[in-house]
């Protein structure tokens, strides 16, 4: 979650999504070889073979981590004819109606807790037995979690929501996996240069924020000033689920480029005051839905204070990832009272003079907008930026989306306790911080005695917390 911004949906590159492919088929080369030197089976029939359960343990896995090589020897299409057949193994309809009618002709408590059960048994889909049965082969888990990936595309890929089969599969799944993947069963690791070298490669993968451009720049990340924490399931223990790098700072963060300087002068980190979380990356795409970030946080908060008793400021640099798609819109409207006379004025004086002249203070933005590297000239810049911070104040703290803030960078720190301290310019001058972001950043503030309190205002009441100095942002508009 193409890379998606902060926390949206994870998106590991396809070569290394591949390889894990590749991976998972040679653990099961011999494990899964027929025993009785069987021809091919279809897949129907392997899966009647694995819900039939004849024969002992080992016979029931070497079934499953079979039908699993079957699976991942498909190319697209065929995967999809395996998913839509594996989700027609659905629930008995009459064994229901019967069950049913039971339950409902219960007379005491006694036989209706009985009904009840029978009811709950008869209701669970055979195909449910198989995705656990999968668990019990090498890294079946991991493939579980990739298969769920695989069956989200392909009912995105379909028209009208996807086939309801395989919607009832995925959500199968999904409840599966959210028991297996719940927080008490997560582990904590810190991620460091002396990591193992396959662990690290998947760090540069799974980064999803801001590239890692190279050896070096992981090296600098990893640094003696920096932090990496992440979350692992005992069942892919080589595995990140999410995991978040941070940088220890002496006040807050404006500039994620000056934060990712590899030339940069080494900080003692105990020193440093202040905890900037920069990056929060998911990994497993499978796992969309499961949500780990908010425990994560606090986590990590727990343990550099624990390490560093001089850290008195938690916060994010944070992107923000729809302000200009939002803003483009905002601006085709060209409502009055967008800008007050001054900033029109100002924005007409500095659009580019090699284009139409600007009649309104939107169209004047929009040119300069428009224009490549348009923050690295100093009039532009300045009569932009007031703009952009009042504009960016009012996307973060009005605009909504349901009962949620529309920017989901923005949903998902406040509703884990945050308060929206600052809103900074050119603070991500990079291709991607100008188109998504126009160079703006925001931190966002974790106070560990108040997380509660504003998690509940966010969640409970829908009150976005924020400075005074952001608030005072939103003064004056129209």
């Amino acid at each position: 979650m193409a890379k998606q911004s902060l926390m949206n949906e994870p998106a590991a590159p396809a070569g290394l999504f591949d390889w894990a492919r590749r991976r998972l088929a040679s653990v099961w080369r011999d494990f899964a070889a027929s025993p009785n030197g069987e021809g091919e089976e279809s897949i129907e029939a392997q899966i009647r073979a694995c819900l039939d359960g004849r024969g002992g343990e080992i016979s029931a896995r070497n079934r499953a981590a079979r039908l699993a090589r079957t699976y991942l020897g498909l190319d697209v299409a065929g995967q999809k004819s395996f998913l839509e057949t594996l989700a027609s193994f659905d629930s008995d309809p009459e064994a229901v109606a019967s069950a049913y009618q039971a339950f409902q002709e219960a007379e005491d408590p006694a036989t209706r807790a009985g009904a009840t059960a029978a009811l709950r048994r008869v209701l669970e889909p055979p195909r449910q037995k198989l995705l656990r049965q999968f668990t019990s082969i090498p890294n079946g888990v991991k493939f579980l979690v990739d298969l769920r990936a695989t069956l989200r595309e392909a009912n995105r890929r379909e028209a009208n929501g996807g086939s309801t089969l395989l919607a009832a599969l995925e959500s199968d799944l999904h409840g599966l996996l959210a028991s297996w993947f719940d927080i008490g069963f997560l582990e904590l690791r810190r991620i460091d240069w002396s990591s193992p070298a396959s662990l690290l490669e998947r760090l540069v993968g799974y980064e999803a924020v801001h590239s890692i451009r190279s050896w070096r720049d992981l090296k600098n990340r990893l640094d003696s000033d920096r932090r990496c924490y992440a979350f692992f399931h005992p069942r892919m223990p080589d595995e990140p689920l999410i995991f978040v790098e941070v940088a220890l700072v002496q006040g807050l963060a404006d500039s994620v480029q000056k934060l990712l300087d590899e030339k940069a002068p080494l900080l003692d980190p105990h020193t440093a005051d202040t905890a900037i979380f920069y990056s929060i990356s998911n990994c497993q795409r499978g796992l969309s839905g499961i949500s780990f970030g908010n425990f994560l946080i606090k986590r990590v908060v727990e343990e550099l204070t624990h390490e560093f008793r001089n850290l008195r400021t938690f916060a994010t640099l944070s992107p923000v990832p729809g302000f200009r798609r939002w803003l483009a819109e905002l601006l085709a409207e060209e409502k009055e009272g967008l800008f007050s006379v001054e900033e029109a004025a100002s924005l007409r004086t500095a659009a580019p003079a090699d284009r139409p002249a600007a009649e309104t203070g939107a169209a004047a933005l929009l040119s300069i907008l428009s224009r490549r590297g348009w923050w690295r000239d100093p009039a532009m810049q300045q009569a932009a930026e007031p703009v952009l911070r009042r504009l960016c104040a009012r996307y973060l703290l009005v605009e909504s989306n349901g009962a949620r803030a529309l920017d989901p960078v923005a949903h998902f720190h406040l509703a884990n306790g945050a308060r929206l301290e600052r809103i900074s310019m050119l603070a991500d001058v990079s291709e991607r911080g100008v188109k998504e972001g126009g160079t703006l950043m925001v931190n966002y503030l974790y106070d560990p005695d108040r997380i509660e309190e504003w998690h509940e205002d966010y969640v409970g009441n829908g009150k976005r917390n924020a400075s005074t100095g952001v608030r005072k942002l939103l003064r004056g508009w129209s």
